[in-house]
């Protein structure tokens, strides 16, 4: 079983920045894919950004691309969401997900893909 906690959500103005966090317990952290995804009120859940298992690859959605960067520190378990320019079209319930013994060659941008997924984070942006 993997457990993620996510922290680092909030009330921000538009144009600031956040660092969203989710650490992980177990030992599969390092053979598994991460990825952040977040759900609006009235909206479906929708893919943020995802990081192999190694961190050496990365992708995100268009709509983050260039604001927003995942990273990951597999020594800490840990995988990281840092926001930069946000927008009032962020706000969101922010969800960390794991695939479990991930596909090194495969992206994972489908919700339905991931194993396991956190609690949420509420990051709200104001205008």
């Amino acid at each position: 079983q993997v457990q993620l906690v996510e922290s680092g959500g909030g009330l921000v103005q538009a144009g600031g920045s956040l660092r969203l966090s989710c650490a992980a317990s177990g030992r599969t952290f390092s053979t598994s894919a991460m990825g952040w995804f977040r759900q609006a009120p009235g909206k479906e859940r929708e893919f943020v950004a995802t990081i192999d298992r190694n961190g050496r690859r990365t992708y995100c959605a268009d709509s983050v691309k260039g604001r927003f960067t995942i990273s990951r520190d597999n020594a800490k378990n840990t995988v990281y969401l840092q926001m930069n320019v946000l927008k009032p079209e962020d706000t969101a319930v922010y969800y960390c997900a794991a695939v479990y013994n991930s596909n090194y060659y495969h992206t994972y941008s489908l919700a339905n893909e991931y194993d396991y997924w956190g609690q949420g984070t509420q990051v709200t942006v104001s205008s």
